[in-house]
């Protein structure tokens, strides 16, 4: 597994509404055998972004974890988005969680496993993770401790770690930060999609695309 950071810190601290789509919901489960110290509390982390800071055109999404129109998202189209936008280094794509939450748990505890994720890696790993939940979605509200630790291990990330992160909520300041500055910019429901601020009226590839598109035209005028 991967050593970072936060195991040293752990070993240090002994023993172990909307239109947009989702909108409510609520859960017990049971957990793979694990032994973690108590984790460092972490109040900020940096936005999870991929694409050249310079873009003329910044893309920031807002989702939960456990909103299915979200996983659609995330299986259908930000693969595309990737693609033809963010790998041809075209736009800055930024991720920012907002739980509803649709589920009380992991709409709060899927956004908290992969910012421990990114905590010990990086963005590129963190956005990996995050897709790998939400393809596993439904798992993840029946099952979520075994799904969170599992998909860690897959990324070479102390599974256990992450699930301690979410069982301590260490992360739980960052990602209320993120909904604060979605309640801040009128996000009402999830996924929502804002291309150089303005705010699209949907999630499916088509308007994505068009809303990118058009702002990347008068960026090229200007």
């Amino acid at each position: 597994m991967r050593t970072t950071r936060r195991s040293y810190l752990a070993a240090a601290g002994g023993a172990l509404a909307a239109t947009a789509g989702c909108l409510g919901g609520s859960d017990s489960q049971s957990k793979p055998s694990c032994e973690v110290g108590d984790l460092e509390q972490v109040k900020s982390l940096p936005t999870p972004t991929l694409g050249p800071e310079d873009a003329d055109v910044t893309v920031d999404v807002y989702e939960d974890f456990a909103c299915p129109h979200c996983a659609t998202y995330n299986v259908d189209v930000f693969p595309k988005v990737k693609q033809n936008y963010i790998d041809t280094g075209k736009i800055r794509y930024r991720f920012f969680d907002f739980p509803i939450p649709v589920s009380k748990q992991w709409s709060w505890g899927g956004a908290i496993a992969a910012r421990a994720v990114q905590d010990r890696t990086d963005d590129e790993t963190y956005f990996k993770y995050a897709k790998r939940l939400f393809e596993k979605q439904n798992e993840l509200t029946s099952n979520g401790y075994t799904v969170i630790h599992d998909v860690a291990n897959e990324f070479d990330v102390d599974g256990c770690e992450v699930m301690a992160s979410v069982e301590q909520d260490i992360y739980r300041s960052v990602v209320k930060s993120d909904r604060q500055r979605g309640i801040e910019v009128d996000i009402g429901g999830t996924p929502a999609i804002i291309v150089n601020g303005e705010h699209l009226s949907g999630a499916g590839w088509e308007t994505v695309k068009n809303g990118i598109e058009g702002h990347l035209k008068s960026a090229s005028k200007s």
